[in-house]
């Protein structure tokens, strides 16, 4: 019996610090008692994690505010909000609301091991990113396009090659070979190789996907995040094991970078300077202001966060296109136009592809659709509580709004499920309108923690479609195509063919 008692005791304590855990809870949140949502929320976080691990959580989201209001319980002390005014309140300029403990899950369990994406403090997060914001500024656009054409060229050989042999392949896997190769020439100076081998290299996409799984399930349980990141991090097939892998993969990348004799050149005087390039000579000039550490993170966090977005984004617009043909011709005319009258390059440069008023509605359309992040943007109330949608929320909740919700809702966009690229064009005419359309519009995020590489994902997006769209006609395999939502809603099976169009010039 002693035995029995010894070995249950765990199972006892566990039981116990449960219980004590939701009746404090209860407690501090009685006010929010009123709140609705699914039965189970009230008592554990099994039903948001059973939700996630099913991975259609952004259509859960939007199906949970249709049935339940403005403000729904998605766990004990945690909330989904839809309201435009909360907004401003929770991700506006100043705020005090930090990210909350599920972002744990997307960093190393060693607190000196932080990085930006995950970084929950404040203070630290707006240091960090003066430090490197300028490098991803819209100003420094125009020196990463030399890198975004080379690996531009490289993806229309392949799909040259598809047009040949009248093969089917899943567009969503090379986007995504293009994006990493991107990503990979702008910050180290070379492509990582996916477009030329035509498949995941040393499982590296593998590693990244198994990252993204770990981080967004544990994160909702990140209490246990430093108790298994260590036993799982021998396995490259878990979360843990992929990123453990990443860092070593960023490591060697910089060793090779730093062992190369460099160039006897002044600071600035490169036509085409890496990412890595300049990280460097920013260390080099105040070690103290950009560390060693300050260059890997941020090395690490271009390849994790640095292809997904942008091949999702890619996705969507070629998706969205293809079921709608009357705007493919309207783009495509577009196009053709402008190529006619010399307003856009063989290589389309990014000002050319900002000259287009329509592709940038179709592309911001897209976007609203289908935003590569899925979960709500989870932020903890500071102290002193919180009055938002008519409720008083405690110090210590949890809430977040999820741009899914925000990008679907009738009110600021009738006809929400319809693909209707005009109406940002028709908004430009009302001001009122086009502000509130723009202040819900968050496919990057919002605030002080809008994605940091969105320039670039936009970059490498405003370049490829157009050009992509000129040269060859697609043609999807499926009427519909499947997703999946860890943190990104990714396509699993985006299946096209591609055969090559006429010339513009035979066309006009």
């Amino acid at each position: 019996m002693h035995i029995l008692l010894l070995l249950s005791l765990p199972l006892i304590l566990f039981i116990t610090r449960y219980i004590l855990t939701l009746l404090t809870t209860s407690y501090t949140h009685r006010t929010l008692l009123s709140i609705p949502g699914p039965l189970w929320t009230r008592f554990t976080r099994l039903w948001y994690f059973r939700r996630v691990w099913n991975g259609k959580f952004e259509e859960d989201n939007i199906a949970l505010h249709e049935k339940y209001g403005t403000v729904v319980r998605i766990a004990p002390g945690q909330y989904s909000i839809n309201d435009r005014a909360a907004l401003r309140t929770i991700y506006g300029p100043g705020t005090k609301f930090a990210k909350s403990a599920w972002y744990e899950g997307w960093k190393h369990p060693d607190p000196e091991r932080w990085t930006l994406f995950p970084d929950r403090d404040i203070k630290r997060h707006g240091e960090t990113r003066k430090r490197f914001s300028s490098l991803y500024s819209m100003s420094s656009l125009v020196s990463y396009e030399e890198f975004v054409d080379q690996s531009a060229d490289v993806f229309f050989q392949r799909l040259g090659e598809f047009a040949d042999r009248d093969a089917a392949f899943n567009m969503g896997e090379w986007f995504q070979f293009y994006a990493f190769d991107v990503i990979g020439q702008i910050t180290y100076g070379q492509r990582f190789g996916f477009l030329d081998k035509g498949h995941d290299i040393d499982g590296t996409i593998d590693a990244l996907g198994h990252v993204l799984i770990y981080s967004t399930l544990i994160g909702i349980y990140n209490e246990w995040h430093p108790r298994l990141f260590g036993p799982l991090s021998g396995f490259k097939w878990s979360g843990a094991g992929g990123r453990a892998y990443l860092m070593r993969y960023v490591q060697e990348k910089i060793a090779q970078f730093t062992s190369k004799p460099k160039p006897a050149v002044e600071q600035g005087s490169l036509k085409t300077q890496t990412f890595l390039e300049k990280m460097i000579l920013a260390r080099d000039k105040d070690p103290e202001k950009v560390t060693d550490y300050h260059v890997f993170m941020m090395g690490l966090s271009n390849i994790i966060a640095g292809s997904d977005t942008t091949a999702i984004s890619l996705s969507a617009i070629l998706y969205h296109l293809l079921h709608n043909p009357p705007v493919l011709a309207n783009l495509r005319a577009e196009i053709d136009e402008f190529t006619r009258q010399g307003r856009c390059s063989e290589r389309v440069t990014f000002k050319e592809s900002q000259d287009m008023p329509y592709f940038q509605a179709v592309m911001k359309e897209a976007l609203r659709m289908h935003s590569a992040t899925g979960l709500p943007f989870w932020r903890v109330v500071p102290p002193g509580g919180a009055e938002l949608s008519g409720h008083f929320f405690p110090e210590g909740a949890v809430v977040g709004v999820n741009a899914w919700v925000y990008h679907y809702d009738e009110a600021v966009f009738p006809d929400a499920k319809r693909f209707r690229p005009e109406r940002w064009i028709e908004a430009e005419e009302d001001p009122a309108r086009l502000k509130v359309m723009n202040e819900i519009y968050m496919p990057f995020g919002l605030g002080s923690r809008t994605c940091l590489g969105k320039h670039i994902s936009i970059l490498e997006m405003s370049k490829l479609i157009p050009r992509i769209l000129r040269e060859f006609d697609f043609a999807a395999e499926k009427a519909t195509w499947n997703t999946e939502n860890f943190w990104f809603v990714k396509p699993t099976d985006f299946s096209v063919r591609v055969r090559r169009r006429a010339s513009s010039s035979e066309k006009v």
